[in-house]
């Protein structure tokens, strides 16, 4: 008896630890912690674009379907790059490039969660919504990750799939695409800019293994590359002032909003006097301190 009870005692262990296993494996899939940024910034933006009580049943639908739809991008992503991954230090460990998941599973997974994802938001939010989904799962999956072996426009174009989420927040509870939603998709679009480059300066030679084209000019670490993402810092700083004279929230914001281009502007003129990963780092994370920053601004002013 004692045998078969360890013996049990055993199987049930590994059963678990083998569900354990599964769930990191789907975890780094879709990129749970990056997919929940994404999903955080069209919540804010939905709120900030709501009037009187809110409707906490769209906006449920709204943080589900896109946390589906992004996750699907991410995905489909990993699924394409497979043999890329297996290349580079940072993705070598992903579960479909270590065929610890295969690619069919991968890809019915990822295919699943996508169609459901879009069919959500278009039918408990409206079609536009839905449109601006699906426009970012299919520019996300199939036009950036490509692109991404080919030239380093591949930023460019991935910062229109990067930025719907904003507008899609705006979106889902105005049923329109109006000025209001250009000008709070312009700011996550030009964000996106300092940011990639100094995460792609930092991983240059990463991504040079894998032989992506992630940084603008070539060889990549220089000062052309340093220019360009201080050019895009500087324009942060008028645009982080038009939400507050289109009236979509107060001065406060506007204030921060300039603030938040400023410290950008300020770490990206430092890379480009110096031109080393140190300072990179830096405006990385300063990067990632403004867009949350910003957005809550635009909340917490309205309110």
């Amino acid at each position: 008896m004692k045998v078969k009870t360890i013996t049990h005692n055993s199987e049930a262990l590994n059963g678990l630890e083998l569900i354990r296993s599964k769930a990191r494996d789907y975890n780094q899939l879709v990129k749970v912690r990056l997919t929940s940024l994404v999903v955080f910034s069209s919540v804010i933006t939905y709120l900030t674009a709501s009037q009187g009580a809110i409707n906490w049943f769209e906006l449920t639908m709204l943080a589900i379907g896109g946390f589906l739809v992004t996750g699907s991008a991410n995905g489909i992503n990993q699924v394409i790059e497979k043999d890329f991954d297996k290349l580079m230090q940072r993705t070598a460990n992903r579960p479909v490039a270590t065929n610890r998941m295969s690619v069919i599973e991968a890809s019915i997974f990822s295919g699943m969660i996508g169609i459901i994802g879009v069919s959500m938001i278009a039918l408990f939010l409206n079609q536009i919504s839905g449109i601006l989904a699906f426009a970012a799962l299919i520019s996300y999956a199939f036009l950036y990750t490509p692109l991404k072996r080919i030239s380093p426009i591949s930023v460019f174009v991935g910062a229109f799939p990067g930025a719907i989420p904003t507008m899609l927040g705006w979106v889902a509870f105005t049923g329109k695409i109006d000025s209001s939603a250009l000008v709070l998709f312009g700011v996550q679009f030009f964000w996106q800019f300092p940011h990639f480059w100094s995460i792609a300066w930092i991983l240059d030679d990463d991504y040079k293994r894998a032989g992506f084209k992630m940084l603008p000019s070539n060889p990549g670490r220089d000062k052309s590359t340093a220019l360009q993402t201080l050019a895009f810092s500087l324009v942060l700083i008028p645009i982080g002032m038009l939400p507050a004279q289109m009236g979509i929230s107060g001065m406060i914001s506007g204030i921060v909003g300039i603030l938040g281009g400023l410290m950008l502007s300020y770490y990206s003129l430092r890379l480009f006097k110096s031109c080393e990963i140190k300072d990179a780092k830096k405006l990385m994370f300063a990067s990632f301190i403004y867009l949350p920053m910003v957005q809550l601004a635009y909340l917490i002013d309205k309110i």
